[in-house]
This record gives structure tokens, C-alpha cells and sequence, in this order.
């Protein structure tokens, strides 16, 4: 385990921000930092030897395959950081273990016009769509107390149907400047801090979806049950460093992006409203969850985007278009969406929301009808599940 940790410690050196977070042993990371700086082709080569050696480890059978998994993944990062051509569709099959492939328009389309019917006035969806999410908006003066509010109220829930450590607590900030909507900075010792970015002016709809993402049950509950459980009491080492680009990213943005699913559900919007009227912000949970529901086919939409850009060498303005025409958005939001998938570091990683939801979701929604939603979304929190493993119990139930 020591050479994968220095093996993840060592591309940070290489990419600020490539390990998301790290729990482990300090002095790792106190060699690394002291050594110069190490070649990409050297990792390289050092993540295929190490996986190399996995079969003749004695590590069982789940682990093995977890770091398999994730030894591909850091090649191909060393790779592409060497230089080495890689197509954008090869590279997320490296990083996320799926084979990405464009969207179905028609079902844009479809969407689209589901959600035409449920927004009655004059203009077109997309000026009713604005205008609905400008009225939705978060005053800034109001966006921590919601913020507190939601996390409190979703910190309860979680704790009485998964269990978390006691000492377990999250911060937020407010910042700006940021590609991303929210970020959590697991610190350790069952503490995150969450940035909250001021930029995007949040709305009721979507705030309660990023604290849940974020925070409980998404992940600030993962790291601490994953720290208690497989770090703690299992002694995996490995499960202390959490890399950009690997699988398990796909695992633990599919997760959060379920974090409301499982532990609201159906009639989250309503329940959501009603928190947010306490600080006289008013909002029609209902529709917010029927428009949600609608436009959940939407979900590709993004990753075609990547698609244009990075695949088929699509302009950025194109690309802007391209977001503007299927996601209903004003074209600031769309260049927002742009900077994200233009950043080196992440220009790769929407596909973890994209195929981390779809195939969760999906296999969630495989569950036996006698085994409750809580209990296999507590596999998620608790267990090192790789795609691979998720699409084997799927065939499996399939067959």
C-alpha cells in the first residue's frame, strides 16, 4: 500500500490538486514533498509495474481489483502527463471505467417539451425557464443560513438511518472565483470543510441537492464512514487517499448525487420549501421536484459537450451554444459550465456525474423488493466498490 499512496502523492507533485484528499501517514507525504520532482513517464511505468504485481499480492479479491482499477486510471494520467497522445474517449475509460458515447437528442427534445407543458406563460422555455430560476434565486445575505439549515436538517436524517461518528462535524465558506459549484475538503479525523461558491446564485431548488452532495449523505458522510470502517477497522490503507480521476470519483459523485434521493425521496422539494420559508424564502417545492424529474433527461447533456470539445475539436463558442440550446441556460451560466470542462485537472471528470448517477441509479433501482433503499445506498458509504463491480451484481440480477 505504501508504494500506491507514494504513487498518488507523487502525481500531486505533478498536478496541484490531483489528490482530493489525504488521511494517511504524514511522513509520506513529508518524503514526497522533499524529493525532486518525479518524470510522468516514470509514474507511468511505476503504476503498470505495481499493478503487475497485484496477482502475486496477498490481498484479497476486492482489494486487489479496487487497485487495479485504480493503478490504470494513475497510468494513464502519468501518460498523458508525459505527453503521450490519448484519445478523450480512451481517457475517461482509463480514469472511470466507462465507455462514454453522445446523447440521444430526441430525448433532449422530449424533455424539453415536458417541461414546456408544466410552465405555463408567454415566452419561450427557455425565457420561462430564466425567469423562473432568477425568482428562485438565494439572496446572498440569505445563502449560510440556508446553507446551515438544510445541512442540520439533513445531518439528522442521516445520522438516524446510516450512523455517524460523533466527533464528525462540517464547516462552510462562501467563496468565489471557483469552476465548480461546491467543494468538500475532507480533512481528516471525521472534519470537512465545504466551499460553497457564490458565483453560480444558488437556488431553493437546487441548494438542498448540494449540501446533500456535499455534505450528508454525500461526500463528508463517505469519508467518515469509509475512515471508520475500512481505515480504521480494516486497516486499508489505500482507502486514505482519495485521487482525481480515478473510479473513485465516478463512485462518490454517483453517491452524492444520490444523497437526496436517499435519504428524502419522493416529496423533497415540499420538505425543502418548508425549511426555506423559516428565513421568508418562498418557493414551490412541488414543481421544483416535477421540473426536476423532467429535465433529469438532461443528464448527457454536459458530457456531450466534453464530447464536442475534446473529441471532435469543436470551438468554445460552439460548445457555449451547444449548452445554451439543451440545458435552457443564459449563455454566463453556459461559460461557467465551459471553464469547468476546459480545466486541465477536470475537463474529463463531468462523466463521474453523468455515469456515476446512471449506473447507481440503476442499481439502486435493482435492489430486491425486500432489501430497503437505505441499506444498499449504505454499501456505497461503506464498502470499496468499483464500476466494474456494480455492473457485475447488475448482470447478475439481470441473469
Amino acid at each position: 500500500m505504501r508504494e500506491y499512496l507514494l504513487l498518488g502523492l507523487r502525481l500531486n507533485r505533478l498536478v496541484d490538486g490531483f489528490v482530493d484528499a489525504y488521511t494517511g501517514d504524514p511522513a509520506l507525504r513529508r518524503q514526497v514533498d522533499n524529493e525532486p520532482p518525479p518524470q510522468p513517464a516514470q509514474l507511468a511505468l511505476r503504476a503498470a509495474t505495481l499493478r503487475a504485481e497485484l496477482p502475486a499480492s496477498e490481498l484479497d479479491e476486492r482489494r486487489a481489483a479496487f487497485l487495479d482499477a485504480h493503478l490504470v486510471a494513475l497510468e494513464c494520467s502519468g501518460r498523458k502527463l508525459a505527453g503521450e497522445p490519448v484519445s478523450f474517449v480512451d481517457e475517461v475509460q482509463c480514469y472511470f471505467d466507462v465507455r462514454i458515447e453522445p446523447g440521444d437528442e430526441d430525448a433532449y427534445r422530449a424533455a424539453h417539451a415536458e417541461a414546456d407543458a408544466l410552465l405555463p406563460g408567454d415566452g419561450s422555455l427557455a425565457e420561462r425557464l430564466t425567469a423562473l430560476r432568477t425568482r428562485d434565486e438565494v439572496p446572498p445575505e440569505k445563502l449560510e443560513p440556508a446553507v446551515l439549515a438544510l445541512s442540520s436538517a439533513l445531518r439528522d436524517r442521516v445520522r438516524a438511518q446510516f450512523g455517524l461518528p460523533e466527533v464528525e462535524t462540517v464547516t462552510y465558506e462562501v467563496v468565489t472565483d471557483k469552476p465548480w459549484s461546491g467543494f468538500n475538503y475532507y480533512l481528516g479525523g471525521y472534519r470537512s470543510r465545504v466551499a460553497i461558491n457564490a458565483d453560480l446564485k444558488h437556488r431553493m431548488a437546487q441548494l438542498p441537492h448540494l449540501v446533500a452532495h456535499e455534505s450528508y449523505p454525500g461526500h463528508h458522510t463517505e469519508h467518515c464512514r469509509k475512515e471508520a470502517g475500512l481505515v480504521e477497522r480494516d486497516r486499508q490503507a489505500e482507502q486514505t487517499i482519495f485521487l482525481v480521476n480515478t473510479p473513485q470519483c465516478l463512485m462518490a459523485e454517483g453517491l452524492a448525487d444520490l444523497g437526496l434521493h436517499a435519504v428524502v425521496g419522493h416529496g423533497w422539494g415540499p420538505w425543502a420549501a418548508e425549511i426555506m420559508a423559516d428565513f421568508g424564502l418562498y418557493t414551490d417545492g412541488e414543481l421544483a421536484e416535477r421540473l426536476e424529474g423532467a429535465l433529469g433527461a438532461l443528464i448527457s447533456v454536459r458530457q456531450d459537450a466534453a464530447l464536442l470539445l475534446h473529441d471532435r475539436g469543436a470551438d468554445p463558442d460552439e460548445v457555449v451554444r451547444f449548452l445554451q440550446r439543451w440545458l435552457l441556460v443564459p449563455a454566463p451560466r453556459a461559460r461557467q459550465m465551459l471553464r469547468f470542462l476546459s480545466d486541465p485537472l477536470w475537463r474529463a471528470y463531468t462523466s463521474t456525474y453523468v455515469e456515476g448517477y446512471r449506473l447507481l441509479r440503476t442499481w439502486l433501482d435493482a435492489r430486491p423488493p425486500v432489501e430497503p433503499l437505505g441499506e444498499r445506498y449504505r454499501r456505497l458509504l461503506d464498502e470499496p466498490l468499483t464500476p466494474a463491480a456494480v455492473r457485475a451484481e447488475l448482470a447478475t440480477a439481470v441473469a
